[in-house]
């Protein structure tokens, strides 16, 4: 049954991304707010508002109960939880289901398995993804931990199986160090997130970041548009994504696409995903799948020209897959800049007032941001502003338009990591492409601005 009004539970840009896709499919969007969030472009564009709650997230884009009130008394028939908050959260898509409404995602027992990391790997290795070397599941004890790293050899890494963002994490070097990192992983896991459950893998030297998505209809039939390489980040945070990746091969793109394009058929997948890889030595290690739409999703919508929201929106309602893995033609290049309000050198986030606002344009250049002048940046949430996403012919043509693009580029009234990008598009290694998850730190240390 076709959609007729969508509720947006989510804020900043996502929140406006998809009010855009509604609106050029002929969907009437509300949108949920905090009250600091009142003076919001989605809020101000969207055909209904429903404030859901004070400023603390908690509050109000995580409060289940008040979202859907907020959904009921507008009448909506389904809800798009954005990326973030509540987008991975398998009780809230049950809530949503349960309740009548659309949930514009993955089946929630798809959320719950990928969202344990343990049940991930298990799921992941069942449907033939490669895994990196490591436990099986949780570390019982730290005599199995002694035995397991020494099998797969040191150094190993500790991870919280309900984690992410770092946290949770520790690389450990030798038997020596084994108990008192797996100790600290606990603690830190339990304090992040209420499970001290922690596993081992194998800690791969200087991998790259590579991500397929993946679009599922829930019947069995899947497909893959590609990868990104989203190696460029900075505690375990990504800062700069491109697609292609310039380190995969055609070959090696067509192989790993049919593996990720069979796994989501043979679970019955549906909607939009995204499965992660360490890559190394020309090998894909398996790390995690995220169930939702990626901040990224921009540089597979310009390679591939697939409106990912508007295919999402399409399979929650039962329309299927738009068209076939035989289809899918990947053109040219695109790079994504995530645009921060922090300063470029320390990383200190700088909410305020947008005292000027002036986005690049021209041909295949493309700004995802709610600000305007005289938008008040909110220090409540995370400090990403906007996202520029430049498309090129080749990845040569698409930095020298990213180049250009940055220069145009005013936010005045914060500091914004605008010129983090503008030096990193300029280093001789960025620009051959020869960078891996490591690299964007080290370079931090060695070119202080």
């Amino acid at each position: 049954m076709a959609i007729q009004k969508l509720l947006i539970a989510n804020r900043g840009e996502i929140a406006l991304r998809i009010h855009r896709a509604c609106h050029e499919m002929g969907i009437r969007t509300v949108a949920v707010h905090s009250t600091a969030d009142a003076d919001a472009m989605h809020v101000r564009l969207a055909d209904e508002t429903v404030c859901i709650g004070p400023p603390a997230a908690t509050d109000s884009y995580l409060n289940i109960p008040n979202i859907i009130s907020a959904a009921e008394v507008v009448h909506a028939d389904a809800i798009h939880p954005g990326y973030g908050f509540l987008s991975e959260n398998a009780q809230f898509a049950e809530i949503v289901e349960l309740h009548g409404i659309t949930w514009v995602g993955p089946k929630p027992e798809h959320i719950r398995i990928m969202g344990d990391k343990i049940e991930a790997k298990r799921t992941a290795a069942k449907l033939g993804l490669p895994l990196v070397p490591g436990s099986d599941g949780a570390l019982e004890s730290v005599a199995d931990a002694h035995a397991l790293a020494n099998e797969i050899g040191y150094p190993v890494l500790i991870k919280a199986a309900s984690g992410g963002g770092g946290r949770g994490m520790k690389v450990v070097e030798s038997d020596e160090q084994l108990e008192s990192l797996m100790s600290q992983a606990a603690s830190e896991a339990a304090a992040a997130f209420g499970d001290d459950t922690v596993y081992m893998e194998k800690y791969l030297a200087d991998p790259r970041h590579i991500e397929f998505q993946v679009f599922g209809d829930g019947e069995g039939n899947a497909i893959h548009l590609g990868e990104r390489d989203c190696s460029l980040q900075r505690r375990h945070q990504k800062v700069l994504e491109e697609a292609p990746s310039p380190a995969i091969t055609e070959e090696e793109r067509e192989r790993m696409g049919e593996v990720v394009r069979k796994a989501m058929a043979g679970m019955s997948y549906r909607g939009a995903g995204t499965i992660e890889f360490l890559y190394e030595n020309k090998e894909f290690y398996f790390i995690e799948m995220n169930t939702r739409l990626q901040v990224e999703h921009p540089v597979t919508e310009m390679i591939s020209g697939t409106d990912l929201v508007r295919e999402q929106i399409r399979i929650a309602q039962g329309d299927g897959l738009s068209c076939g893995q035989d289809q899918i033609r990947l053109h040219g290049h695109a790079i994504e800049c995530r645009i921060n309000a922090e300063d470029p050198q320390t990383f200190v986030p700088s909410p305020g007032v947008v005292k000027n606002y002036v986005a690049p344009g021209g041909m295949h250049v493309r700004v995802d941001s709610g600000l305007y002048t005289g938008y008040r940046v909110p220090p409540y949430y995370d400090s990403m502003i906007g996202k520029l996403i430049v498309y090129g012919k080749t990845r040569e043509r698409c930095i020298m338009r990213l180049k250009r693009a940055l220069e145009e580029y005013v936010i005045e009234g914060m500091k914004t990591t605008i010129p983090l990008h503008q030096r990193l598009v300029r280093d001789p290694e960025f620009l051959a492409g020869d960078y891996t998850i490591k690299w964007l730190e080290d370079w931090l240390e060695k070119n202080p601005a």
